[in-house]
């Protein structure tokens, strides 16, 4: 809701008090004889109530002052008046209307122009209340002269005294310390990343299980994984023990539980895997009992061409 009449004119009120004893336009009314101003005044601070002013005999007396003065007139003062006038009848037509709640958009429109007259008038009042003060500064200023002489000779080379508070030595090292190289910008990226999970680990934790139970769902093996990077590395290990020719997968059903079987011999010694999961991206393999050659070498090849005989017969088995 727009602002209340009242409040906005006392707010015109606060911006500087009126000037009783200047000159200017008076008022004569039955209720009221003195400046313009000081009418103003007294509504913004509700020390008289605008419907009992007679705007009609205040435009009436203005406009007799204006043609009093004939060629002379000041269009300054004519232009404060009449948006004045215009704020006061705009006032004295809300205070006489009854008070409710505001419905129609055309009436709220008005209120909001209402309001624009109360916000003009608070900068007129604000600007003339600006403008005698840069009055007064400029009329004061006019009685004064700047000072044209320099300073006197014998102060006028007087310089601060240098002190110097460090030695060479400390001069020195701030130089090489400002001369010195600055290292290069390192960005550790270890926090953003994954701590890796062992397959061969995660192997030896499946043997133990299925040692022991000889027979198990995949779902019963990976039940104590912390996260599903363990439920990955347990399921590459059960594939590089099927290729061990340790354990046998079986699925009744598509899609269905898959159940893992431990098939190894009893007298087979410790099952070891293979560490290319293990090792960093680029490093060369070289674990034992795996071939110390890249996969192109001769052990490499034997090595690769051996599991892939090794995995060829049971694919031809199932």
């Amino acid at each position: 809701m727009p602002s209340s009449p009242e409040s906005s004119v006392a707010a015109a009120g606060t911006v500087g008090p009126a000037d009783e004893s200047r000159g200017g336009f008076r008022v004569r009314l039955d209720n009221f004889e003195g400046p313009f101003d000081l009418l103003l005044s007294l509504i913004a601070k509700h020390r008289m109530d605008v419907t009992e002013v007679a705007l009609a005999t205040v435009t009436d007396e203005f406009m007799a002052y204006i043609r009093a003065m004939g060629a002379d007139w000041d269009l300054d003062a004519a232009t404060e008046f009449l948006v004045v006038a215009a704020t006061l009848l705009d006032l004295k037509a809300a205070r006489l209307l009854p008070a409710a709640e505001v419905e129609d958009e055309e009436d709220l429109a008005l209120l909001e122009a209402r309001d624009l007259l109360f916000a003009r008038l608070l900068q007129y009042r604000a600007y003339k209340r600006a403008a005698a003060v840069f009055g007064e500064r400029w009329a004061a200023e006019l009685l004064r002269r700047p000072r044209t002489a320099g300073l006197e000779p014998e102060h006028a080379q007087l310089l601060p005294e240098v002190v110097i508070s460090i030695g060479a030595e400390r001069f020195a090292q701030l130089a090489a310390r400002a001369m010195a190289p600055k290292p290069e910008p390192v960005v550790y990226v270890d926090h953003i990343h994954t701590p890796p999970v062992s397959v061969r680990e995660q192997a030896g934790l499946v043997v133990g299980l299925l040692t022991a139970l000889g027979e198990a769902s995949f779902e019963r093996l990976v039940e104590d994984a912390p996260d599903n990077l363990v439920v990955v590395a347990r399921f590459l290990a059960l594939l590089e023990l099927y290729r061990e020719r340790v354990l046998a997968f079986e699925q009744p059903e598509a899609l269905g539980e898959l159940l893992v079987r431990w098939v190894a011999e009893a007298d087979r010694g410790a099952v070891e895997v293979t560490d290319e999961f293990d090792r960093p991206a680029g490093e060369q393999p070289g674990g034992p009992g795996r071939g110390g050659s890249e996969p192109g070498g001769p052990q490499g090849d034997g090595l690769e061409r051996g599991r892939l005989e090794r995995v060829g017969p049971q694919k031809e088995e199932r």
